[in-house]
């Protein structure tokens, strides 16, 4: 038993290293969130409510049928089956069978069935308008680690460098090449950068939590796979926001459901006008009953055909069954009158509801056009903003080489070093920040143009 136990607790412990050391592609990432994210579990099962209503709009066409059983005791003076008043008391029995169909109604029945198909179709664009955000979300979050991970790297590059500095000053200022003071301010460098060291840090730990909290995971060991996101020939694949958008109309979900929610308001229309129409059912049905006379056996009196005299024969259950037997079947008619104008202000909603729909798909494609058009601006500005980064960079990474070099022959000091060496860093940093950005940008555009956020 204490083998067995120490045996869980080794395979528990590997497993929670394992978990630990795990790190997450981002394809890992967007689809743990589209199978597990708790909003596209609960469309999904509207989706599967909306199924149950087609069920039961397709049950509307099908006839109806219904058996009926009933046992009853009576005490005291009642109407016997056969119509005539005793004075007993008696149980009875009474069984039937009903079928009934709708054989017109104004296409109530068949409208109900093609706006529930419709009502479905149009919660599947719903959930994948859920799925595109969810999965455009992860992409952020994930470039947001990376851009961490990446001014992080800066930053224990920087701490390194000034490590570095402070030991060669040390040393020149021990051999008298060098004033202490300078050893103080190189030591000072050291401690911003240890200050700029853990605000990395602490950045990239909050962007690990956003995006783990966003998969619903614990932020514990939670880690992401290190990506060099290389960027040769920086352009905008599409500079023309008409073409986005005329390709985004017949691509996007969020614009097929408004379209549906137009047809789907056209059939509540005649839904309502279905009230103006008559109505015709058929209906039938078969039914039998079976009495006994408490403290009496089942019997009847009859003529004896030959003789005619009077004599008792059976009466018994099955007997009574079958001779009680009988059979109804008839058409109904409704027609339609005045109801008091229910009808009527029942079809000027649902024009007035179709009209809304009109609006709302209106509404959405003149917002969409303006998302384009704002998501194109500000891919064209992260693109000129990564463009002048990568310029500034290598200028600034020349203008370091140089300081480095000056400074360590002795003839820069460490404060003109230091504003050489900031200037850097700052590009180093912007040059990320514009890089993720151009990515996530052109993520963007690619969403709209009908291209998947992450091909699965």
């Amino acid at each position: 038993m204490k083998f067995k136990i120490v045996t869980l607790l080794v395979f528990g412990l590997i497993a929670s290293i394992q978990a630990q050391e795990k790190k997450w592609t981002l394809q890992e990432c967007v689809n743990y969130a589209l199978e597990n994210n708790i909003s596209i579990q609960q469309q999904k099962l509207g989706n599967t409510l909306i199924e149950e209503d087609i069920t039961v709009a397709k049950g509307n066409l099908y006839p109806s049928l219904n058996a009926s059983a009933s046992q009853n005791y009576n005490f005291g003076s009642f109407i016997d089956i056969n119509g005539g008043r005793i004075s007993r008391d008696s149980r009875s029995n009474s069984f039937g069978l009903n079928t009934g169909v709708t054989i017109f109604n104004g296409f109530r029945n068949k409208n109900n069935l093609l706006q529930a198909k419709k009502s479905l179709e149009a919660a599947g664009f719903d959930l994948e308008e859920t799925k595109n955000n969810i999965m455009l979300l992860v992409v952020n979050s994930y470039l947001n680690v990376l851009l961490s991970k990446e001014n992080l790297k800066i930053a224990e590059d920087q701490v390194a460098i000034s490590k570095s500095q402070v030991e060669k000053t040390k040393n020149l200022v021990e051999l008298g090449s060098k004033p202490k003071a300078t050893l103080l301010e190189a030591e000072a460098s050291l401690a911003t950068n240890m200050e700029q060291l853990v605000s990395s840090q602490n950045t990239l730990d909050l962007a690990l939590l956003n995006l783990a909290q966003l998969l619903q995971l614990s932020h514990k060991g939670f880690d992401v796979e290190d990506v060099q996101l290389n960027i040769n020939s920086a352009s905008l694949v599409y500079n023309d926001t008409d073409a986005i958008y005329n390709k985004a109309l017949v691509t996007l979900p969020e614009i097929k459901s408004a379209q549906i929610a137009i047809e789907n308001a056209g059939l509540s229309v005649d839904i309502a006008k279905a009230g103006l129409y008559p109505s015709l059912t058929f209906g039938a049905g078969l039914g039998t009953s079976y009495q006994h006379n408490q403290g009496q056996k089942d019997v009847r009196i009859i003529l004896d055909p030959v003789t005619g005299v009077p004599i008792e024969v059976p009466n018994g259950f099955g007997k009574q069954l079958e001779d009680n037997l009988g059979y109804n079947f008839g058409f109904s008619l409704n027609i339609p009158i005045f109801n008091k104008f229910q009808v009527k202000s029942g079809i000027a909603k649902a024009k007035i509801n179709k009209k809304r729909a009109e609006l709302q798909l209106l509404d959405k494609q003149i917002k969409l056009r303006e998302s384009i058009e704002k998501a194109y601006a500000d891919a064209r500005a992260a693109l000129n903003q990564y463009i002048s980064a990568e310029k500034s960079l290598k200028a600034q990474e020349e203008s370091f080489k140089n300081a480095q070099e000056s400074f360590n022959a002795g003839v820069m000091t460490s404060f003109d070093f230091d504003q050489v060496r900031n200037r850097y860093v700052n590009a180093q940093a912007s040059m990320a920040n514009a890089k993720y950005n151009f990515v996530f940008r052109t993520k963007l555009l690619e969403y709209y143009y009908g291209i998947p956020v992450v091909v699965n």
